[in-house]
């Protein structure tokens, strides 16, 4: 495992799902991780769970998001890490979708990254060293699904903001870069059903959802030190289920 001994990272979204995977593995990995959810209790849960630091953040609010990074700097000095995770995905069709539908999903999954990281920016600056990792999806990039076409949007823009960031960042030590995650298994996943899983699994060459911790090590990777020669990059990590040209491939 890359060694994050003498970082401090913040994961938002952490509280949960594929947030919590993710602040697992770092704090594993050696980092100190502050988990910055809306979710308190849950947070507040993992935190001890794993051995991190729980803040409070409604990452729409733009204050809220400085405020807590500055705790963060004021509390360790540095700031080495961002992954930037937290996300929504109710489902919508295309007739019935409200302009707060669309707007929810934008603010939460989108406007909040770029939220997040213009706040760490600075402090990065300083130390002319960064890695910043967005939490993305093969939905909308690569893939779509009916019901969430303002997720998809969402999803893809995220991509497009990194790669412009990361060109900003590039000769400052800073890397920016995404995780798009197939179906894992999550709380929010399994809310859509036995039958969604199902179908899920079967569409997936192997066989199986992927786990929270799997995009942990991933993150991990574009996280570390080792991964100085990587910016504006993304690794798909869905069991190979982009791969098939046909379900006929994968019976």
């Amino acid at each position: 495992m890359f060694s994050l001994k003498g970082q401090v990272a913040i994961v938002t979204g952490g509280a949960h799902g594929i947030g919590k995977g993710i602040a697992a593995v770092l704090a594993k990995a050696g980092a100190q991780v502050v988990i910055a959810d809306i979710d308190v209790v849950a947070g507040q849960q993992t935190a001890q769970e794993i051995g991190a630091v729980f803040e409070a953040l409604n990452v729409v609010d733009k204050v809220a998001c400085q405020t807590v990074v500055d705790r963060v700097l004021g509390r360790y000095g540095q700031l080495d890490i961002l992954c930037s995770n937290t996300g929504i995905f109710p489902q919508a069709n295309l007739e019935t979708m409200t302009v707060e539908n669309w707007e929810q999903m934008m603010n939460v999954n989108l406007r909040s990254t770029f939220f997040m990281v213009q706040a760490v920016l600075p402090a990065m600056r300083q130390r002319k060293y960064g890695r910043i990792v967005i939490t993305s999806s093969i939905t909308g990039a690569v893939t779509g699904y009916p019901g969430w076409s303002h997720y998809a949007a969402s999803k893809a823009g995220q991509l497009g903001f990194m790669r412009s960031a990361a060109l900003e960042c590039a000769r400052e030590g800073i890397t920016i870069n995404a995780v798009m995650p197939g179906n894992i298994r999550t709380a929010g996943l399994e809310a859509q059903g036995e039958a969604y899983l199902k179908e899920m699994a079967d569409s997936i060459p192997v066989k199986s959802l992927g786990e929270p911790e799997d995009i942990g090590h991933a993150a991990c990777f574009l996280a570390s030190s080792e991964a100085r020669f990587i910016t504006g990059q993304t690794i798909i990590v869905d069991g190979g289920q982009i791969l098939p040209e046909s379900f006929e491939a994968i019976l």
